[in-house]
């Protein structure tokens, strides 16, 4: 007997691709048209945004240098022509799994690393223009570390209260979902685990 509580049951027929064409390329972007035919019959034309970077994937790090306590930069965003509060985060290099490419990044942009890595969840953006998925990984038993990165100029480092993630969204600078969404997430881990746990850092 069927489960009626299967949702997978009332998913749609995904819809043919009948043709992809390239439209435009650069040096990080690449915009594709699919001509699509849905499962009614109606046919439409979508475009979407894929990078063209030789990395397999993104990574977005909550670092905590102590247990109440967030890392977070403050860099230049071309797409708002401002600077922006958000997590330190940058591109998976070929070769590197996720944990090594987060402890990387760390150093990069926070100057320390991580004795504890772990992954939290996987998060995507605007997923209808774009197929970017991005690790979100808790970083926890820092130390100083520094490596160059390949930023333009240095990263202001701030630290901020994860308990106080209202005052951050009340901020003008800190905007960006992905950090938001990271962030909760965080915080509710950090709740949900026992005391004795925490005081493991």
């Amino acid at each position: 007997m069927s489960d009626p509580h299967d949702a997978s049951r009332h998913w749609p027929i995904k819809p043919q691709i009948l043709d992809r064409r390239s439209v435009a390329r650069s040096r990080l972007f690449h915009v594709e048209e699919l001509d699509l035919r849905f499962s009614n019959g109606a046919e439409r034309t979508f475009e979407r945004l894929t990078g063209t970077g030789q990395g397999v994937g993104a990574v977005m790090i909550v670092a905590m240098p102590d247990p109440e306590h967030v890392l977070l930069i403050r860099e230049y965003a071309a797409g708002f022509e401002d600077y922006v509060l958000t997590l330190p985060k940058g591109l998976v290099d070929p070769g590197e799994d996720i944990v090594t490419a987060a402890n990387r990044e760390l150093m990069e942009e926070c100057g320390f690393g991580a004795h504890r890595i772990e992954p939290l969840v996987e998060l995507s953006l605007a997923p209808n223009y774009m197929r970017h998925r991005m690790q979100v990984l808790l970083a926890t038993d820092l130390y100083p570390k520094r490596l160059p990165g390949d930023e333009p100029e240095p990263l202001v480092v701030e630290t901020h209260a994860i308990d106080e993630l209202s005052a951050l969204l009340a901020r003008e600078d800190f905007h960006e979902a992905r950090a938001i969404a990271a962030l909760f997430i965080a915080r509710d881990k950090l709740r949900s685990e026992a005391p004795d746990e925490a005081g493991l850092w």
